[in-house]
């Protein structure tokens, strides 16, 4: 065979292999109709199960559980003389799931005062809420001849210090332990946070009209029940008494708080069970990333909470079965006094924190150690019957205060704390609070010593003349039923002490 017919051959042989007849195709079986629909079914359920385990996936990565931030517990030599170190419980065995919050209301329109300040615990395993009100006048430990609490933010930056910092550093002497985590609330947020929920159904105590143009703030709220939206909400919360008026040459007060801050914090305080009565009603697990994300937005939690704690703590309360009836609200036990001013050069009106009181209040409520907070974890002020300031603590960072005052005409209070007081602070000895900063001279009396800074509803004119102390009012006192101070009349004005430029309380922390 030559090679062409070779060749042909060769493909034909591959031709008739590659021609071979086709395979028959087994016939699908015939299902009946219900196996259609089981078919069907467990196709639906495979692609169910997959989704709810991708949603569970992305919900868990959403839900984190917050981790309690890091202490340091500083470290404090004892000095000769002293017998016991004191100071706030940094440390020991904690309760389970037991947290606590400094929650700092900040109002920016006027001067960042921090006005609204309360302490909160959330008990989870028992679900229970307790929240405690620091009302702005209570007396605390500092250098300063003014020693509102409310003022420690605008003051911090002379000690070189963070407001909010030091806020949260003298809370914790108030209270005796350091709270977990602090939240931040501007004014503004308020309002956002009322209109995710919904309006609230409140009953505004008073007819409120207050116009302040320099600060953009205008309330004008009617008395009585009704629906309060965000913008409402932060004129609610913000009121403390109407403008005032000139009638015959004299200001005079139209309208406000009867009991002053107090009644400011019982309005807050039913505002907030309210809001949250809304929200244990209504929120539900879809809402809680939303509400995470606007509460995040508004709010700062110091760099120690995120978006998914906060989904948590929220998630927590949804399905834990938290209820208004494990909901407390209280405030500070506490009672009115008035000291005399060596820098402003007229009787100031404080609240001082009574000590027996508020130890039982922290420890039933507030405390999240397993063991108590003793008396002498607390730096508590009092004020003596010469007019002088004494501490628990035994000490007073502003040493200058523990003489007697002179043109302070005694102090006046609506309970005993003058009773309970007494020059060595009647507490058990204790070292001075740590400071890595010297301590500024004291404010020089040309100039009024900057105290809290004033609330924006309550404006006050200066004299035209700063250096000349003016006959103020002895204010109504903050406690009722108050006696009145008994101090200098009226009508004549307090003279300004002569402030040493150095001495006690003026020279530099080691």
């Amino acid at each position: 065979m030559n090679p062409e017919e070779k060749k042909n051959s060769h493909g034909g042989a591959r031709l008739a292999k590659e021609q071979k007849p086709p395979k028959q195709k087994k016939p699908k079986p015939q299902r009946t109709p219900k196996q259609k629909a089981l078919r069907i079914l467990l196709i639906v359920a495979t692609v169910i199960a997959a989704l709810i385990v991708a949603l569970f996936i992305a919900y868990k990565m959403l839900v984190v559980k917050p981790e309690l931030p890091t202490v340091e517990v500083p470290e404090v030599e004892a000095s000769a003389g002293v017998e016991e170190l004191s100071g706030p419980k940094l440390s020991g065995d904690r309760k389970e799931e037991f947290y606590t919050f400094l929650v700092v209301g900040r109002d920016t329109g006027g001067g960042g005062n921090t006005d609204t300040i309360m302490v909160m615990s959330y008990d989870i395993p028992n679900q229970k809420l307790n929240v405690l009100n620091i009302p702005r006048d209570t007396m605390v430990n500092v250098p300063w001849d003014v020693k509102k609490v409310n003022s420690i933010y605008n003051w911090a930056s002379r000690y070189d210090k963070d407001g909010i910092d030091y806020l949260k550093e003298e809370i914790s002497y108030l209270i005796g332990f350091q709270p977990d985590f602090t939240v931040v609330v501007e004014w503004e947020a308020v309002g956002e946070l009322v209109d995710a929920i919904g309006p609230v159904w409140f009953d505004v105590p008073y007819d409120m009209n207050y116009e302040d143009p320099t600060q953009d703030l205008y309330i004008h709220l009617e008395a009585g029940p009704q629906n309060i939206d965000g913008d409402k909400a932060m004129q609610l919360l913000r009121w403390r008494k109407n403008n005032d008026k000139v009638v015959n040459g004299q200001v005079v007060s139209y309208g406000g708080y009867v009991n002053g801050d107090l009644g400011r914090i019982e309005t807050q305080q039913a505002f907030l069970e309210a809001v949250i009565e809304k929200c244990l009603s209504s929120l539900t697990v879809d809402k809680i990333p939303a509400l995470a994300k606007i509460f995040m937005d508004n709010v700062d939690t110091r760099n120690t909470l995120t978006v998914n704690n906060i989904a948590w703590f929220a998630q927590e309360a949804i399905l834990g079965g938290l209820s208004m009836e494990n909901v407390n609200f209280m405030t500070l036990p506490c009672e009115g006094v008035y000291v005399y001013s060596r820098t402003v050069g007229n009787h100031q009106s404080y609240v001082t924190p009574i000590p027996d009181e508020t130890l039982e209040m922290v420890n039933t409520y507030f405390n999240p150690y397993l063991e108590e907070i003793q008396l002498n974890e607390l730096d508590i002020m009092m004020v003596n019957d010469d007019g002088s300031l004494s501490s628990t603590s035994g000490h007073v960072e502003d040493t200058y205060a523990t003489r007697p005052q002179t043109g302070s005409g005694g102090s006046s209070s609506s309970g005993s704390s003058s009773g309970n007081s007494s020059s060595s602070g009647g507490g058990s000895v204790s070292t001075p609070k740590p400071s890595s900063t010297p301590e500024p001279s004291e404010e020089p009396t040309s100039t009024p010593a900057p105290s809290a800074t004033p609330d924006p509803v309550e404006s006050v004119t200066p004299s035209a003349d700063p250096t000349t102390p003016q006959a103020t009012p002895t204010p109504t006192p903050v406690f009722s039923p108050a006696p009145t101070p008994a101090a200098t009349p009226e009508s004549t004005p307090q003279p300004a002490v002569s402030t040493p430029e150095t001495g006690p309380g003026m020279e530099p922390v080691e």
